[in-house]
């Protein structure tokens, strides 16, 4: 089992953000790119896209963004 890099608050905030807002994928994944880049990490804009998707299609499972998030997420 692997550390997560990413807190379940941090994670839910994001979430928070994203319902609110009422983005599209497209959007979802350039706030998660930011979301990254703001804790150090670097993100393909392929990779957050995919991503976005899961997410989108997971209904925004808090559970789905966390491993997303931690498989995307690139030490820079």
């Amino acid at each position: 089992m692997h550390a997560e890099k990413f807190s379940v608050m941090e994670v839910a905030e994001l979430r928070s953000e994203l319902l609110q807002s009422g983005m599209d994928a497209r959007d979802a994944a350039d706030l998660m790119q930011t979301f990254l880049a703001g804790r150090g990490y670097g993100v393909s804009l392929e990779a957050a896209r995919a991503a976005a998707f899961a997410v989108e299609g997971s209904g925004c499972s808090l559970e789905v963004m966390q491993r997303e998030l931690n498989r995307i997420a690139m030490v820079q």
